[in-house]
């Protein structure tokens, strides 16, 4: 038995918004089907987490429009800290809650026919290429409620093209900011690496409203062709009154690798779901998360790599701290078809609790179907080592100092993986405003 559920703006609005935005026939189709989808779908249902009583989907203001940002000085402190603004030739996309704000791509790479712009204008000026991949192979629609909420009421995002045999060898950055009381963030990141091409990508999402009473819902898909390479980079840092369901997924063809390394430190309750499906033989999935939870948030999260193609390999590092009355749950899956043959799954989650009533769980699971293979996993929850804290104490450094240092040290294995100095520097402040 279906549930109908009513949204505070119907499909009038959607198709009028559609036509406002100039979006093409094909992509209101998905947006009037998708809403349609939406009535009847059941919510996920992550494991041990109850989300029947979050708001994921209510809200009454779709989009905000902003300025454009003519000028990086322009930008708020918080997230100027996050870019060079000495450097002209960045690669760098700017969306302020729904405005597509700033935007610079260099030369360069517009000469080598790199496509880096914002959802819109690509679905507009890149059809073909967008319709060939946004939510059929890796996200679908019909998975459950949230991802057809999706894509009917999707309303920013970004969209990242890379030519065969193109290697990007400068980061580039996306920074979404939010800042309304009430509007949703329903981003949609599509990235294609296409065959022999390279690239690095790093994505910020970034609160100025810490009052904010909003939801936000991501979904990102990758997409690493015969022997691509991407590397994935994020810091979320969303504000305590932001409920977020965010879905990272990538696929990988022949010989192609995706690494991803992700820093969710969001304070408000977070539905998280990474999973690469290892599609093409001798390709490799590496994921790298590390949170940070605090007050009495919610989290749940699930990291997966799953074989299908012969010789792959998939790695899995979580680390989180847990601190305050937070709870959360880490779900790592190394999964292996039938016909993966040669193919290695391992992973591992580690959790410290700083506080009596912090909880976390890790829940290494291990799906096997097949004979010649490798697999193995690690898991730990646990509080801060006393061997490690008396070796330090014994140095002359306080206890609340020596904890510090053996947390930054604890995540620094996915700190360490991001690329661009600015975003690096802002997850190692969040963390240690977090622990404080």
């Amino acid at each position: 038995m279906s549930t109908q559920t009513q949204y505070s703006l119907d499909d009038r609005y959607l198709e009028k918004y559609s036509l406002e935005n100039g979006e093409p026939d094909w992509f209101q189709a998905i947006r009037q089907t998708a809403y349609k989808e939406a009535q009847s779908l059941p919510m996920p249902k992550p494991d041990k987490t109850k989300i029947d009583k979050w708001n994921l989907t209510n809200f009454h203001t779709h989009t905000v429009v902003n300025e454009k940002i003519l000028d990086l000085n322009q930008l708020p402190e918080k997230v100027k800290n996050l870019v060079n603004v000495d450097n002209e030739n960045q690669n760098l996309f700017i969306q302020y809650n729904q405005t597509a704000a700033y935007l610079h791509v260099s030369n360069e790479l517009k000469e080598k026919g790199v496509i880096f712009t914002d959802i819109f204008t690509a679905v507009k000026e890149h059809g073909e290429l967008v319709q060939k991949y946004f939510m059929k192979d890796d996200v679908k629609i019909s998975e459950h409620r949230l991802t057809a909420f999706h894509a009917a009421f999707v309303n920013g995002g970004a969209f990242l093209y890379v030519p065969k045999n193109v290697v990007v060898e400068e980061p580039i950055q996306a920074i979404f900011v939010h800042d309304h009381e009430d509007a949703p963030l329903i981003n949609h990141v599509l990235i294609v690496a296409d065959d022999n091409s390279s690239v690095t990508y790093v994505e910020n999402y970034v609160s100025l409203n810490n009052e904010a009473n909003a939801i936000v819902n991501i979904i990102a898909e990758v997409f690493a062709n015969e022997n691509a390479n991407v590397n994935f980079g994020a810091v979320d840092t969303l504000a305590k009154g932001i409920t977020t369901y965010v879905n990272r997924r990538g696929i990988t063809s022949r010989d192609a690798k995706i690494d991803w390394a992700l820093g969710l430190m969001n304070d408000g309750n977070t539905i998280s779901d990474n999973i690469t499906n290892l599609i093409g033989d001798g390709s490799t999935g590496e994921m790298k998360t590390v949170v940070v939870g605090r007050g009495e948030q919610t989290q749940n999260f699930t990291t997966a790599v799953v074989h299908y193609g012969k010789h792959t390999e998939g790695h899995i590092l979580s680390h989180g701290v847990m601190k305050d009355k937070a709870s959360s749950v880490f779900n790592g899956i190394g999964k292996i078809e039938h016909g993966a043959m040669k193919s290695n799954a391992q992973q591992e989650s580690r959790v410290l609790m700083l506080s009596e009533k912090a909880r976390g769980d890790a829940n290494p699971i291990l799906l096997i179907d097949e004979d010649d293979v490798m697999a193995g996993h690690a898991a730990s929850v646990g509080r801060v080592d006393p061997i490690q804290l008396y070796y330090l104490m014994s140095r002359g450094i306080t206890r609340s100092d020596a904890e510090r240092l053996i947390i930054h040290g604890f995540l620094a294995p996915v700190v360490d993986q991001l690329p661009i100095e600015g975003v690096k520097k802002q997850l190692i402040e969040v963390i240690e405003r977090k622990v404080k």
